[in-house]
């Protein structure tokens, strides 16, 4: 998929196998509407992984969208669904990001995620390395699409959804997203390719797709769906 906007959220986080009927239910049916019907919220996707984590990115118009009003609204004041889930979000991984670069587009079945730290002093060499390899993705045989964020933390007091998941969320740094219809073709080029991996310390994982929708899909004239 290409990228919607300069700007997104990129989460992960895992579920206890017990609590993943509901929060599937709530994340789908309440959550997804709630955030797509916040202004500049474009696309918002859920993807799953063998280990039963998941990966969420909320896909924005503009980085001033992640301290809008409208925003900022929603963070400080859940529902008593969220409010009941959230504590369940283990492992909680929240980044907020610029998009760098994004290449290919359309929306595949399975992501490949890299979260990546270079040291400071080689970023900017890391960053062209980077983009080398992504620029081709979308030309390689069962993948799609390519992008490059980097985390940039809105200096904002914690919000109310963080105190419910317990503080402060831990960040990635840099990320690495490629989307393909072949999950082979994801792993081997996260094996086969040092430059994704090699950069400082790097953590990756594959995901299908669970969900995606934008505003549109969800016809948000309707009522949300509460429990």
């Amino acid at each position: 998929m290409a990228l919607l906007g300069s700007a997104a959220i990129a989460m992960w986080w895992d579920i206890a196998p017990a609590q993943r009927i509901e929060f599937e239910d709530w994340h789908s049916h309440e959550h997804f509407p709630e955030r797509l019907s916040i202004p500049g919220f474009l696309r918002g996707s859920r993807w799953s992984s063998a280990n039963e984590g998941f990966f969420v990115m909320y896909e924005l118009e503009a980085y001033d969208t992640l301290t809008s009003p409208g925003y900022l609204e929603r963070l400080n004041n859940p529902t008593p669904w969220s409010t009941k889930m959230m504590p369940h979000h283990r492992n909680m991984v929240r980044s907020q990001c610029r998009v760098i670069d994004s290449y290919g587009g359309g929306i595949a079945g399975s992501l490949l995620t890299v979260r990546v730290s270079p040291e400071t002093s080689q970023a900017d060499a890391t960053r062209r390395a980077l983009l080398e390899v992504l620029r081709q993705v979308p030309h390689e045989i069962g993948l799609t699409s390519a992008h490059l964020l980097r985390t940039e933390t809105p200096q904002l007091a914690q919000t109310k959804e963080q105190k419910i998941r317990g503080g402060k969320d831990a960040v990635a740094d840099w990320i690495v997203i490629v989307s393909g219809y072949d999950a082979r073709a994801l792993e081997d080029l996260a094996s086969g390719k040092p430059a994704l991996l090699g950069v400082g310390s790097a953590q990756h994982d594959v995901y299908r797709l669970s969900y995606a929708a934008t505003p549109h899909d969800l016809q948000l004239n309707r009522p949300l769906r509460q429990q």
